[in-house]
């Protein structure tokens, strides 16, 4: 499931796309041929999940004064550079909802007579004609989906809208032909139709955040059921999907995640505060995809500085296989009995933080070849997804958006301070320290880098 393209994702949805992408990474290391799709919803979202409230992208172009189709794609495109910034690797398809109506139409058309029944607000898909609904919430269809906001003259609670028609007197910037009169598709429909076209019915994985576990994908999988003519879940396959993977909520006690809050919690926040993305990949890795993750600033900086201690670690490996031939000979057994609990952590329902740990030892350990332990990090690389074969330390190093000090003064400020130490004069150099640390810039004495950003992490 992709974005609903309204707004900027905040970073609790990108944690959907860390999990999906890493994975896919599992996938393609373990000798599968992989087929990823992510959809781009332009439409049918309601601004609550349960089809209740106006669409999101309708609310969204009336707020900006803009084009509902310039709104649709200034999001994806922020969405994409967040994919990217993320390491993120590019699916096979982007589906976008707006290529599919004409096979949506068609799609309701074929299941409409079975399973659906027309109200002066558009077509409803009767959940009591398909097996075992709500099963995959662990709901009951009474009281489980009791929270979706009641329509009137719905025959059940958890009915769902195949087909949104326009209320008399509206039109909509988004808006169709249909047997059943002008309007949109229901957001259910689209997820449907669009991993049909592309994947069959059934397909290998479908994945998302845990919200979609209560309703959205409860809706997909009762019109997957009525697409393929079957019944009960017994069979997996009947659901559309083989296997239905979640991972679960990014928690913030600030408040700031939802996007209704301002200045919420996306990715170009943590950027201008000096973070670079891959700290935040670094901290969802941290964690299982199934448990809870919590931010704070305080676990995304140490996620940062854990981050950077790989990179100092990689790049002192490579420089020690400078002036040595590679050799020859087999992968040493330690590094092999590494890769291995690496292998096993990442293939047991991705474990990414036992992996994580494994491959922490790979990057210390003794008395083995350099160049096979390059060899062996890179190769697990391509499952972290963090690109260590091309990232420098220095690259982590972001500016503040809130920094006044240039990188030129810093650099100058450090050359002063290099020839007052020079000179023994330490009470110059001490004061040039002091005056950088009081402008966010921490000095590292030794080291080539010679100073990183000090982050106000409050």
């Amino acid at each position: 499931c992709g974005p609903t393209v309204y707004n900027y994702p905040h970073i609790g949805n990108m944690r959907a796309y860390v999990f999906a992408d890493t994975l896919g990474r599992v996938l393609s290391f373990k000798g599968y041929r992989l087929t990823h799709v992510i959809n781009i919803t332009d439409v049918g979202h309601l601004t609550d999940d349960a089809d209740a409230g106006e669409d999101k992208l309708e609310k969204a172009a009336a707020k900006e004064a803009r084009s509902i189709w310039d709104i649709a794609r200034h999001y994806t495109q922020a969405y994409w550079a967040d994919v990217k910034a993320l390491n993120i690797r590019q699916p096979a398809h982007w589906s976008i909802a707006t290529d599919y109506v004409p096979q949506m139409i068609e799609f309701a058309q074929s299941i409409a007579a079975d399973h659906c029944y027309e109200l002066d607000s558009g077509l409803y898909f009767d959940t009591s004609t398909v097996a075992d609904y709500g099963r995959l919430a662990r709901a009951d269809t009474q009281e489980g989906e009791g929270r979706i906001e009641a329509v009137e003259g719905k025959r059940h609670a958890a009915d769902f809208a195949i087909w949104r028609k326009t209320p008399p007197g509206e039109k909509r910037q988004m808006e169709w032909d249909s047997p059943w009169g002008k309007g949109a598709p229901g957001w259910h429909l689209e997820c449907s139709v669009m991993s049909r076209a592309l994947l069959g019915l059934p397909f290998d994985i479908h994945t998302g955040g845990i919200d979609h576990r209560e309703i959205h994908h409860p809706n997909e999988i009762a019109q997957n059921q009525a697409i393929a003519h079957t019944h009960g879940l017994d069979c997996a396959e009947n659901s559309g999907a083989r296997l239905w993977m979640h991972n679960n909520f990014l928690i913030d006690r600030s408040g700031k995640m939802s996007k209704s809050s301002g200045e919420f919690l996306r990715l170009q926040l943590l950027i201008d505060k000096g973070f670079h993305p891959l700290a935040y990949r670094m901290m969802c890795l941290q964690a299982h995809y199934r448990s809870e993750l919590e931010f704070s600033w305080e676990n995304l900086a140490a996620a940062l500085t854990r981050l950077k201690r790989m990179v100092m670690a990689v790049d002192r490996l490579v420089d020690s296989c400078h002036g040595s031939s590679p050799s020859q000979q087999a992968w040493h057994q330690n590094v092999l009995g590494l890769v291995d609990v690496f292998d096993k952590s990442i293939s047991d329902d991705l474990n990414s933080p036992l992996a994580l740990t494994a491959f922490e030892d790979l990057l210390t350990l003794k008395k083995v070849s350099p160049h096979h332990k390059v060899e062996a990090i890179y190769k697990l690389d391509e499952v972290l997804g963090f690109g260590l074969q091309g990232l420098m330390r220095s690259d982590l190093r972001i500016r503040p958006k809130s920094a006044t000090i240039t990188e030129a003064e810093i650099e100058a400020a450090l050359d002063r301070r290099q020839d007052a130490r020079a000179g023994k004069d330490f009470a110059t150099s001490d004061a040039i320290r002091d005056e950088l640390a009081g402008q966010g810039v921490e000095v590292m004495d030794g080291d080539p880098l010679r100073w990183e950003w000090k982050l106000d992490v409050a």
